[in-house]
């Protein structure tokens, strides 16, 4: 592994605990397809939520949050999309998409989260 992506592994754990300590449930991590990955797959009471987790260890560029551009997200309603079709007992389910920005350093992350970030557009 390379240190990278251990320590976007690291900062994902540190998402993941930060969310499961507000009551979510993991379902899923690191999910691929051919749409791209889903960082996380949680469970908020009956709504699944799709998050990516995006680290900036500064300000530069407008940070962690704005690398989730339309880009990204578009990406991540096709993978989400791709996931629900292939698990139909949560393919009913009201969905939505969750950003984690996390800047700092692992001893000390400082964690930013956006519930419903962004929405599929009909």
């Amino acid at each position: 592994m390379t240190q990278r992506r251990a320590t976007g592994s690291a900062f994902e754990v540190a998402a993941e605990t930060h969310a499961q300590a507000h009551g979510l449930v993991t379902l899923d991590r690191n999910v691929s397809c051919r749409f791209g990955e889903i960082d996380l797959v949680l469970r908020d009471r009956d709504i699944v939520v799709f998050a990516e987790v995006r680290y900036r260890s500064a300000q530069r560029f407008g940070g962690a949050l704005a690398s989730v551009d339309v880009r990204k997200q578009r990406r991540m309603i096709a993978a989400a999309q791709f996931y629900l079709q292939s698990r139909r007992a949560l393919s009913r389910a009201p969905c939505r998409f969750d950003v984690f920005a996390i800047e700092g350093d692992i001893a000390e992350p400082k964690i930013e989260w956006i519930r419903d970030a962004f929405r599929v557009e009909s």
